[in-house]
């Protein structure tokens, strides 16, 4: 399955490139300073951070792989779990935002800092640092692999494209090109999106009508379903409760998204930026779940066998059915390598920012004197831009190396990669909501929590027992409270750790 590109497809399709290209150079006059570089000097306006959030959440495997959920069974169903999302924004902003804004932090693990010391601190970043570019590592291997199937590109060349191109508009402007970029990017896969809902549509026989009739037949309309079953990630509790918590920690805890929220203007902006973004998902998803229903119409009235793979659907629909060389497939191309690229970009420059401010900014203050710091601004932020270009070194060569693993070990590493956020919202749950709990006990509540996810993934399938994804922030998250709690009654506070304390923190 590859795709023989034409002059304006291929026109279409280069443009979005360079787009991306220009967009770092005009926001590199800007970033002349570390805080400009890392944060866009805290100035970005609520909705380029809104539509940076939604960008940065979106992955190549949300635009192909979730028309194959729509044209499954599944249908819209699937929408449950971002109605979650939303929920637990709200939350986020309630409650975790505040945080984020009393006094001038520059990562989200400097509460943490702030509340157990440097050492949490160190450790909440470090897990961040080898999740996050192991994870967008294999996301990027996956990617790499959709472009050679789709447009008949090497792998190896279509990785190191994607990779070099995003480091080169990341390390010219920092945030600001970033998160420019991500709305840019948004657009073109969100028109990319409504372009097949159309061409689908007029492809399919009886049209609009058919496809209604068709959807309504087979269930595929039908959004709540209130069984309860742990294997199940499309149900209303798994997606209200588990998709809720596991956005509490993706969205309230993950420097990659808590760097958005410091870059915009305050904390009533980036609250508008988060909300505004639920709504804006829940919208993302009922599309590209559109598209997959729409697909299931088109081959049951034409007879076409679909391919073996649900999530290759909408893909072999490009390849094969896409009108050439009238610049949609260069649109629908871009649009996928658009949602690719969102996510490493952002992925690089909070990397960077956590690095810097985690690690080697607070061992400078240990050793330098203030005279001595202030003389080197520069020295900084190219020290930035260079961690920037290592870390999209690092992912580039996961992605390479991911080729000689298998697809579902490639899978499973993804699903773990997201159980930090379990992990990170328990200890900030032990840092907000109690007083006793010391940095020793919060780390042996994460150890304990890190385990357990451990056997929820790898332990109890092979004793036939299944938990769906959308329950990993509420088991990790709960578990290592739990622990942390109780470890604290062997462990309780030091006088060394950090003072700070929330004045709300219960008495346990």
């Amino acid at each position: 399955m590859s795709l023989a590109i034409g002059p304006v497809d291929a026109a279409v399709f280069l443009a979005s490139l360079a787009a991306a290209i220009a967009v770092g150079i005009l926001a590199s006059g800007r970033a002349r300073s570390l805080d400009a570089y890392l944060l866009g000097d805290r100035s970005l306006p609520w909705w380029v951070v809104m539509g940076s959030i939604i960008a940065t959440e979106t992955s190549t495997a949300t635009v192909l792989s979730l028309p194959g959920e729509g044209f499954g069974p599944v249908g819209m169903r699937f929408l449950q779990l971002p109605l979650g999302y939303m929920l637990g924004r709200l939350v986020i902003v309630r409650w975790l935002l505040p945080l984020y804004f009393e006094g001038r932090l520059n990562t989200a693990h400097e509460v943490l800092g702030r509340r157990f010391g440097p050492g949490v601190q160190r450790a909440a970043a470090l897990l961040f640092l080898v999740t996050r570019n192991l994870s967008d590592g294999l996301r990027l291997f996956l990617a790499g692999i959709v472009i050679e199937r789709v447009m008949g590109i090497p792998f190896v060349p279509a990785v190191m494209t994607m990779g070099g191109i995003t480091i080169i508009y990341t390390v010219l402007g920092g945030i600001r090109s970033v998160a420019w970029n991500d709305c840019l990017q948004l657009v073109i896969y969100v028109l990319g999106g409504i372009a097949a809902v159309f061409i689908i549509a007029g492809e399919t026989p009886g049209g609009w009508a058919a496809a209604w009739n068709h959807a309504s037949a087979t269930g595929r309309l039908q959004v709540f379903d209130f069984g309860f079953d742990l294997a199940n990630p499309c149900t209303f509790w798994a997606g209200v409760i588990g998709g809720g918590v596991l956005c509490i920690g993706t969205h309230g805890t993950d420097h990659m998204m808590v760097q958005r929220y410091l870059a915009s203007r305050g904390p009533r902006e980036a609250g508008r930026a988060l909300a505004g973004s639920g709504v804006a998902v829940v919208l993302q998803f009922a599309l590209f779940l559109g598209i997959g229903i729409l697909l299931s119409a088109y081959h049951a009235g034409t007879g076409e066998p679909p391919p073996a793979r649900v999530d290759e659907v909408f893909a072999a629909f490009i390849v094969n059915h896409f009108p050439q060389n009238v610049g949609l497939v260069g649109l629908l191309l871009a649009a996928i390598l658009a949602a690719a690229m969102s996510t490493l970009s952002s992925s690089l420059n909070a990397s960077a920012s956590a690095l810097m401010h985690d690690f080697l900014l607070p061992l400078r203050r240990r050793h330098e004197t203030e005279t001595e710091q202030s003389r080197q601004p520069e020295s900084m932020l190219l020290l930035s831009r260079g961690l920037t270009v290592v870390f999209g070194l690092v992912q580039i060569a996961v992605g390479l190396a991911a080729t000689r693993l298998d697809a579902t070990v490639v899978r499973a590493a993804l699903t773990i990669a997201g159980v930090s956020a379990g992990l990170l919202l328990g200890v900030f749950t032990l840092g907000i909501g109690t007083r006793r709990v010391g940095a020793t006990a919060a780390l042996v509540g994460a150890s304990c929590g890190l385990a357990t996810l451990l056997a929820v993934q790898f332990l109890l399938p092979t004793r036939g027992v299944i938990v769906a994804f959308p329950w990993y922030a509420l088991i990790g998250s709960s578990t290592t409270f739990a622990a942390g709690l109780a470890a604290s009654l062997i462990w309780p506070r030091s006088p060394e750790d950090a003072p700070w304390e929330k004045p709300n923190a219960i008495e346990t």
